[in-house]
């Protein structure tokens, strides 16, 4: 039985695992929406939206706190992202997206910040699959209503 056991292992060791989680969660936050299997997107939700809060909190603080937050969210998630655009690479510094766009986009919200939706199966394995997405900002929500 699984009493007072947190946390996913997915299969893998722990360098493995939270190697795993950094890269889910950078992806996650330059795309804005990944597809993943349904264990992967359970594990990465949580995580995520912590990192988010974080970055949130050093909004709303003062210049200490915000270089702090900075360090945290570095050492909890991979920095740099190479995005595929058209005909080009692009490479994404996520810490400075995640402060500068996506952190203040939720100042308002006081959690929720992704959203998980199951996709069918995945043919090769039948693994069932998810999408993960941030969602949008409190403010849309509100004029779409």
């Amino acid at each position: 039985m699984r009493h007072r056991r947190k946390g996913w292992k997915l299969g893998r060791d722990t360098g493995h695992r939270k190697a795993l989680r950094k890269n889910l969660i950078s992806d996650l936050l330059a795309h804005e929406e990944i597809v993943t299997t349904e264990a992967k997107a359970r594990m990465l939700r949580p995580a995520a939206e912590r990192i988010i809060t974080i970055a949130k909190r050093g909004l709303a603080k003062g210049d200490a706190q915000a270089v702090h937050a900075r360090r945290l969210v570095a050492a909890r998630i991979n920095r740099f992202r190479t995005i595929e655009s058209e005909d080009a690479y692009e490479e994404i510094d996520v810490v400075s997206k995640l402060f500068d766009e996506i952190a203040p986009r939720y100042t308002e919200r006081p959690g929720g910040y992704t959203r998980m939706i199951k996709l069918p199966r995945r043919s090769g394995d039948n693994a069932k699959m998810a999408l993960v997405q941030l969602v949008e900002s409190s403010d849309d929500e509100e004029a779409d209503s």
